[in-house]
Protein backbone atom coordinates (compact mmCIF):
# COMPACT_ATOMS: atom_id res chain seq x y z
CA UNK A 1 0.00 0.00 0.00
CA UNK A 2 1.32 3.42 -0.93
CA UNK A 3 1.41 6.01 2.19
CA UNK A 4 -1.94 7.84 2.15
CA UNK A 5 -2.97 11.38 2.10
CA UNK A 6 -2.83 13.25 5.17
CA UNK A 7 -5.70 15.98 5.25
CA UNK A 8 -6.74 19.19 7.35
CA UNK A 9 -10.22 19.59 7.98
CA UNK A 10 -12.28 21.54 10.32
CA UNK A 11 -15.54 20.09 8.49
CA UNK A 12 -14.74 15.82 8.66
CA UNK A 13 -17.64 14.12 7.46
CA UNK A 14 -20.09 11.71 8.80
CA UNK A 15 -18.41 8.98 7.38
CA UNK A 16 -15.04 9.96 8.49
CA UNK A 17 -16.16 10.68 11.72
CA UNK A 18 -17.63 6.84 12.23
CA UNK A 19 -14.35 5.81 10.55
CA UNK A 20 -12.80 7.09 13.23
CA UNK A 21 -15.08 6.96 16.26
CA UNK A 22 -15.57 2.81 15.33
CA UNK A 23 -11.89 2.33 14.97
CA UNK A 24 -11.54 3.71 18.50
CA UNK A 25 -14.44 1.38 19.34
CA UNK A 26 -12.80 -1.84 18.06
CA UNK A 27 -9.26 -1.09 19.12
CA UNK A 28 -10.71 -0.29 22.98
CA UNK A 29 -12.85 -3.30 22.71
CA UNK A 30 -9.64 -5.16 21.62
CA UNK A 31 -7.85 -4.38 25.20
CA UNK A 32 -10.41 -3.79 27.66
CA UNK A 33 -12.21 -6.74 26.56
CA UNK A 34 -16.08 -4.82 26.58
CA UNK A 35 -16.97 -1.47 25.59
CA UNK A 36 -19.38 0.70 27.58
CA UNK A 37 -19.56 4.39 26.21
CA UNK A 38 -22.79 5.98 26.37
CA UNK A 39 -24.39 9.36 25.59
CA UNK A 40 -25.78 11.12 29.07
CA UNK A 41 -27.65 14.62 29.38
CA UNK A 42 -29.36 16.84 31.82
CA UNK A 43 -31.64 19.49 30.00
CA UNK A 44 -33.41 22.52 30.66
CA UNK A 45 -36.41 22.36 28.49
CA UNK A 46 -39.06 26.02 28.41
CA UNK A 47 -42.64 24.04 30.12
CA UNK A 48 -44.52 25.71 27.46
CA UNK A 49 -42.96 24.63 24.13
CA UNK A 50 -40.98 21.93 25.48
CA UNK A 51 -37.70 23.49 23.27
CA UNK A 52 -34.08 23.22 24.90
CA UNK A 53 -33.22 25.64 27.41
CA UNK A 54 -29.79 24.30 28.32
CA UNK A 55 -28.01 21.75 29.72
CA UNK A 56 -24.83 19.84 29.96
CA UNK A 57 -23.95 16.99 27.64
CA UNK A 58 -21.42 14.59 28.69
CA UNK A 59 -21.18 10.67 28.50
CA UNK A 60 -19.68 7.66 30.26
CA UNK A 61 -16.99 4.86 29.42
CA UNK A 62 -14.75 2.60 31.27
CA UNK A 63 -15.90 4.40 34.83
CA UNK A 64 -15.27 7.91 34.31
CA UNK A 65 -18.47 10.52 33.58
CA UNK A 66 -17.04 12.78 31.42
CA UNK A 67 -18.99 16.49 31.10
CA UNK A 68 -18.25 17.85 27.69
CA UNK A 69 -20.57 20.67 27.29
CA UNK A 70 -22.42 23.11 29.71
CA UNK A 71 -24.90 25.55 29.14
CA UNK A 72 -27.74 27.97 30.64
CA UNK A 73 -28.87 30.89 29.44
CA UNK A 74 -28.73 34.30 32.11
CA UNK A 75 -32.25 34.02 32.88
CA UNK A 76 -31.73 30.50 34.53
CA UNK A 77 -28.47 31.60 36.42
CA UNK A 78 -28.20 31.88 40.36
CA UNK A 79 -31.96 29.50 40.32
CA UNK A 80 -30.41 26.30 41.39
CA UNK A 81 -30.82 24.89 38.16
CA UNK A 82 -26.97 24.16 37.18
CA UNK A 83 -26.64 22.70 41.03
CA UNK A 84 -29.26 20.08 40.31
CA UNK A 85 -28.60 19.56 36.71
CA UNK A 86 -24.96 18.19 37.81
CA UNK A 87 -26.21 16.22 40.51
CA UNK A 88 -28.33 14.80 37.77
CA UNK A 89 -25.37 13.96 35.87
CA UNK A 90 -23.17 13.07 38.87
CA UNK A 91 -25.96 10.61 40.17
CA UNK A 92 -26.15 9.07 36.50
CA UNK A 93 -23.06 8.43 36.19
CA UNK A 94 -22.96 6.78 39.52
CA UNK A 95 -26.00 4.31 38.49
CA UNK A 96 -24.03 3.76 35.19
CA UNK A 97 -20.73 2.51 37.93
CA UNK A 98 -18.33 5.39 37.09
CA UNK A 99 -16.09 6.26 40.24
CA UNK A 100 -15.22 9.60 39.16
CA UNK A 101 -16.08 12.32 36.77
CA UNK A 102 -13.92 14.84 34.68
CA UNK A 103 -14.54 18.55 33.00
CA UNK A 104 -12.81 21.23 31.91
CA UNK A 105 -14.15 24.91 31.96
CA UNK A 106 -12.46 28.32 31.48
CA UNK A 107 -11.26 30.20 34.55
CA UNK A 108 -14.18 33.20 33.04
CA UNK A 109 -16.73 30.31 33.01
CA UNK A 110 -17.36 27.97 36.08
CA UNK A 111 -14.44 26.92 37.86
CA UNK A 112 -16.35 28.22 41.13
CA UNK A 113 -19.32 26.66 40.67
CA UNK A 114 -17.95 23.09 40.58
CA UNK A 115 -15.66 24.07 43.36
CA UNK A 116 -18.32 24.32 45.68
CA UNK A 117 -19.58 21.04 44.44
CA UNK A 118 -17.00 19.67 45.74
CA UNK A 119 -14.59 19.23 42.57
CA UNK A 120 -10.81 19.65 42.50
CA UNK A 121 -8.95 21.04 40.24
CA UNK A 122 -5.98 19.12 38.74
CA UNK A 123 -4.65 20.63 35.92
CA UNK A 124 -4.61 24.23 34.21
CA UNK A 125 -3.58 24.93 31.06
CA UNK A 126 -2.86 28.65 29.35
CA UNK A 127 -5.52 29.55 26.31
CA UNK A 128 -6.52 32.46 25.13
CA UNK A 129 -7.88 35.42 25.68
CA UNK A 130 -4.54 36.47 27.34
CA UNK A 131 -4.57 35.51 30.88
CA UNK A 132 -7.37 32.98 30.73
CA UNK A 133 -6.55 29.17 31.43
CA UNK A 134 -8.37 26.17 30.92
CA UNK A 135 -9.16 24.46 34.15
CA UNK A 136 -9.54 20.70 34.10
CA UNK A 137 -11.16 19.47 37.07
CA UNK A 138 -11.93 16.09 38.54
CA UNK A 139 -14.44 14.43 41.24
CA UNK A 140 -14.95 11.19 42.75
CA UNK A 141 -18.63 9.89 42.34
CA UNK A 142 -20.91 8.00 44.85
CA UNK A 143 -21.83 4.20 44.11
CA UNK A 144 -24.97 3.34 42.95
CA UNK A 145 -25.48 1.99 46.51
CA UNK A 146 -25.01 5.65 48.15
CA UNK A 147 -27.57 7.70 45.97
Amino acid sequence: MSDPVLILTDQPSSTEEQVIGSGLDDFNLLKAGYRDWRAVAALARDPQTNEPLGGMIGRTSYGLLFIEQVFLPGTLRGQDIGSRLLRMMEDEGGRRGCKSAVLYTITFQAPGFYERHGWTEFGRVACDPPGTARVFMTKPLPSTSEI
